[in-house]
């Protein structure tokens, strides 16, 4: 377990890389992700790769936000079930389950919705179709600061999460 301080400067370490990648890369669940491999690495190369679908609120959709789903990836990873224990006779994704939804609750509070199309209302004044209007959202800041401090967030929360119920 790691001390307090230790916590903050982890908590301030994984939020402010979600945010460099985000506006560097892009991919709002693998910059959430990647966070957690660098400052952690407990991150597999296939679960970050697993996640590459998911921005843009899942194939760019707009539907739920990719920087939440990754912050359940990451929760997941310390909380999860494993291949081997599929019937979960222990009842392990039901904790999975339940810091899943603390993470919802804060994007809820935050944002007052879990919705990527939403979220971008919220924070830009108005959503982006990004497959067709790509070039605007970027003009937006989509990039710049907008999305990242999506992710900042959701890094943020989920190591909160972690550190609150004993797992990191």
């Amino acid at each position: 377990m790691m001390s307090q301080s230790e916590n903050e400067i982890t908590v301030k370490k994984i939020s402010n890389l979600a945010y460099k990648y985000e506006q560097e890369f892009g991919g709002c669940s693998q910059a959430v992700l990647g966070a957690f491999k660098n400052v952690l690495g407990v991150i597999s190369d296939d679960v970050f790769k697993s996640s590459s679908g998911l921005g843009g609120g899942v194939g760019l959709t707009g539907n739920t936000c990719g920087a939440l789903l990754g912050g359940v990836m990451a929760l997941s990873v310390y909380s999860g079930r494993e291949y081997d224990e599929f019937d979960d006779k222990e009842g392990k994704r039901f904790k999975s389950f339940s810091l899943a939804k603390d993470l919802v609750v804060k994007f809820q509070r935050e944002y007052g919705t879990v919705v990527c199309k939403e979220i971008q209302e919220k924070i830009m004044g108005r959503s982006y179709n990004i497959w067709i209007e790509r070039d605007e959202f970027l003009a937006a800041g989509g990039h710049d600061d907008k999305c990242p401090s999506v992710c900042s967030n959701a890094a943020k929360w989920a190591m909160e999460i972690l550190i609150a119920n004993g797992l990191v």
